[in-house]
This record gives structure tokens, C-alpha cells and sequence, in this order.
């Protein structure tokens, strides 16, 4: 039996507006970066903005489609300490990473996620390590050093962007524990709201102190990015994987996904042109990365 048949339960067969949805999703996810990089404001004040809205579109979500956001007192505590602790510093190395760097090494970096994924995930959760998963993130090694190497003097934002991509394993692991809990939009409200308000205090502490290099506030177009990096690239590109995710098989989701730094690099050169051209050395440890990453499903051996 299809394995895409497997994850609905009246065997709906995807259609070519739903691959299309899919790919325009994943191409919004590698639009986060090159928003990131337009918006003139400070990381602190980004990350801020960014989930305190989202978390404002999702509650409003969840009154309109009538749903509750009442959980267990312990498990509001979890959510919001993951998303004020781990996926806040996710986002803020993340972004951080294309400001003082480029937004193809913030990409680079963030695609190492799926190897760090395999390290933390049996550690986490008490498995076995599996031999395919070490030998891949092997490759993954030799992919970054290639980078290293080309791009020596952009080093700082990709160990940035490599910290994004192990925080957002960390969290992802995590999320994969409270997904037994709880709904995905929920664990993602409370997570966002976390992320708002442990941002929130040195957003506060800078704006008291008035440090007049740093930039807090949005302004002007900037309020635009804000919006649609909330609301569109979070918001809705998040509530429509919950859809998506129903109607594909978790082999064809994912792989999908993992092409979100190819968007993202492709976007970004189209967009900012020769300030996001890199050396041959760059292409080809990005390549041998993401190369690896696409291969990791079909070696994992999905039901089919």
C-alpha cells in the first residue's frame, strides 16, 4: 500500500495543488532568512516582535476557530521554558547569523539540523544510534569543513547558524515528546508566547538604557517585514503543515522540507544578487550537505 495512503484515514490521494501548497510552504520557510536580513532592526527587538504578533495571530486562530488554549499548569511551564530558553536562542542565532554573515552561510548552517537531530534524538529519547545516521553526519563534517575552508572569513555567522540548527534539534526532539501531549498548535502558542517574553526583558533593559547604536523599534517598512514574517511565514506557513502533514506520508514531508535551504540560498541570490555570491568551495560543501540530508530518508527505508 502507498505509504501516503497510510496518513489519512478516508486514503486521500494528494493532488498537484497540494504538492504545489507544500513546496509554496517550504519556499515561505526559506523566506525567513532574507526578511531577517531586510529588516533594519536589532535580533532582540526581531525575535521579539515577530513571536509577540504570531502569538497574537495564533490566539486569534484559536478563538475563531473556537478551540481551547487551556492546558495542564505543568505542561504551560515546559512549553514556555522551551520556547523562552532553547527555541529563543534558535531564532536569535539564526537571524543573527544572516545579519553578520550572509543569509546563504546562516542557510548552510541551519541545514546541518537533520545530523544533529540524529546525535541528540537517541540520546534524548534513549535509543540506539543508528550506523547509517553516524557515517551521513560524517559526510556533513567534511561538507562544513569544505566550507570552513572557502569562507574563513564568514566562520562567525556560520557557527551561528550550525548553534541554530542544534538548538532547533533540541527542540524539535522535545516537541516530538510533547506532540503526545498536546497539539501541535498548542505546543507552538505556548512555545512562541515563551519566546516573547524571556525576549521581552532585555528588549525592556536596552530601551531603558537607550543605547542609541541599537536599533529596537521597528520603523517604516520594517513594521511590513514584522507582519509578514509573523503572520504569513509563521502563522499560516505553520497551520498549513498541520494540514499538510495529514495528507502526506512523513517520508515525503520531510524531504520536502529539507529543501528549504535551497529556496532559501536560490531566493536570496535573486533578491540581493552579488552580495549573496559565494566561492566554489561554498556550493560545493553546501551541496555535499544538503546532498546528504535529501539522501537520509531514502536510506532510513520508509514503508512503502
Amino acid at each position: 500500500m502507498n505509504s501516503e495512503n497510510n496518513l489519512t484515514s478516508n486514503s486521500y490521494q494528494p493532488k498537484l495543488s497540494d504538492y504545489l501548497t507544500l513546496h509554496f510552504v517550504v519556499l515561505i520557510y526559506g523566506f525567513t532568512a532574507i526578511l531577517g536580513k531586510l529588516l533594519s532592526i536589532d535580533t532582540i527587538g526581531l525575535v521579539f516582535f515577530r513571536t509577540f504578533l504570531a502569538t497574537t495571530g495564533f490566539y486569534i486562530y484559536f478563538k475563531v476557530r473556537g478551540l481551547s488554549i487551556d492546558i495542564d499548569t505543568k505542561g504551560k511551564w515546559q512549553l514556555l521554558a522551551t520556547g523562552g530558553i532553547i527555541i529563543a536562542l534558535h531564532w536569535f542565532t539564526f537571524f543573527y547569523s544572516a545579519k553578520v554573515s550572509t543569509i546563504a552561510i546562516s542557510l548552510a548552517g541551519i541545514s546541518t539540523t537533520s545530523l544533529w537531530t540524529s546525535l541528540i534524538e537517541p540520546f534524548m529519547n534513549r535509543t540506539k544510534i543508528k550506523l547509517v545516521e553516524v557515517l551521513l553526519g560524517g559526510v556533513v563534517i567534511f561538507g562544513l569543513y569544505l566550507i570552513f575552508l572557502f569562507e574563513f572569513n564568514h566562520v562567525w555567522g556560520l557557527v551561528l547558524g550550525i548553534i541554530a540548527a542544534i538548538t532547533g534539534a533540541v527542540f524539535s526532539v522535545l516537541n516530538g515528546q510533547f506532540a503526545k501531549r498536546y497539539s501541535p498548535q498548542i505546543i507552538t502558542f505556548y512555545e512562541m508566547a515563551g519566546v516573547a517574553i524571556t525576549t521581552a526583558f532585555p528588549l525592556g533593559y536596552f530601551l531603558m538604557v537607550g543605547d542609541a547604536t541599537t536599533k529596537l523599534i521597528p520603523t517604516g517598512l520594517d513594521w511590513l517585514w514584522i507582519i509578514i514574517l509573523s503572520l504569513v511565514c509563521t502563522v499560516y506557513a505553520y497551520s498549513k503543515s498541520v494540514d499538510l502533514v495529514r495528507i502526506f506520508s512523513a517520508f515525503t514531508f520531510t524531504l520536502t522540507i529539507n529543501l528549504e535551504p535551497v529556496y532559501g540560498i536560490m531566493l536570496a541570490y535573486s533578491i540581493f544578487g552579488e552580495k549573496e555570491r559565494m566561492t566554489s568551495g561554498f556550493y560545493l560543501g553546501t551541496l555535499v550537505i544538503l546532498g546528504s540530508v535529501l539522501i537520509y530518508p531514502l536510506l532510513r527505508k520508509p514503508n512503502v
